[in-house]
C-alpha cells in the first residue's frame, strides 16, 4: 500500500501534536527521542513547501507566457 503524503496543514497539526506530547513530560525517553526525529522530518518538509511556495508566488508571468522573478524596487 502506497504512503499518501500529507498536506502541509495537515503536517502542521501532526507536529503540533508531537510537540503537545513532548511538552507534557510524560513520554518515556527512547519514544521522545524517536518524536523528535519524526517532528524533525516534519519540519523540514513543511519548510520545503513553504519555500517553494514563496518562490512560485515570487514569480510574475511575462505578457509572452515566460515567467520572471518578481522583485520590489524602493
Amino acid at each position: 500500500m502506497e504512503k499518501k503524503e500529507l498536506s502541509f496543514e495537515e503536517n502542521i497539526k501532526k507536529l503540533e501534536s508531537i510537540v503537545k506530547e513532548l511538552e507534557s513530560g510524560e513520554v518515556p525517553l527512547d519514544d521522545a527521542i524517536n518524536k523528535f526525529n519524526e517532528a524533525s522530518k516534519i519540519a523540514s518538509l513543511c519548510d520545503e513547501k513553504l519555500k517553494n511556495a514563496t518562490d512560485s508566488i515570487n514569480k510574475i508571468m511575462n505578457d509572452d507566457g515566460s515567467l520572471k522573478e518578481f522583485k520590489v524596487e524602493e
